[in-house]
């Protein structure tokens, strides 16, 4: 698979997931559906979240790196961006069930740190 055909799989999930995302918000209510409603809500922002942010990465990178970053670093924006959508999903669940606190965040936001620097080593 080509870079270009990737980047299209993912900007097309991307829009499916934010299209997705947004019905269920328009659509759904999370009082009559419950648990599986608020599934759908928080699986759907996710989603829609990780393919921004994998695009949005590849984009920094591409921009900083030029042409030679390709194959080295679409692995790392990829890994980035699901983290960086389950923080904001993480922080997003805590904040609905009304235990976010600037500390629970931090120790969130350090957690993933450490999650990324194991990586980066390896």
């Amino acid at each position: 698979m080509t870079l270009r055909s990737y980047l299209w799989g993912i900007r097309i999930s991307a829009f499916l997931s934010v299209a997705t995302w947004l019905a269920v918000v328009y659509n759904i209510d999370p009082e009559e559906t419950g648990l599986a409603g608020q599934a759908l809500f928080y699986v759907s922002f996710f989603l829609a979240l990780a393919g921004i942010f994998i695009l949005f990465l590849t984009w920094i990178r591409r921009k900083i790196l030029g042409k030679e970053w390709i194959s080295a670093h679409l692995g790392m924006s990829f890994r980035q961006g699901v983290l960086l959508s389950f923080l904001a999903s993480a922080l997003l669940v805590f904040q609905s069930f009304r235990i976010l606190t600037w500390w629970d965040g931090l120790l969130l936001v350090a957690g993933i740190f450490i999650i990324e620097l194991y990586f980066l080593s390896k």
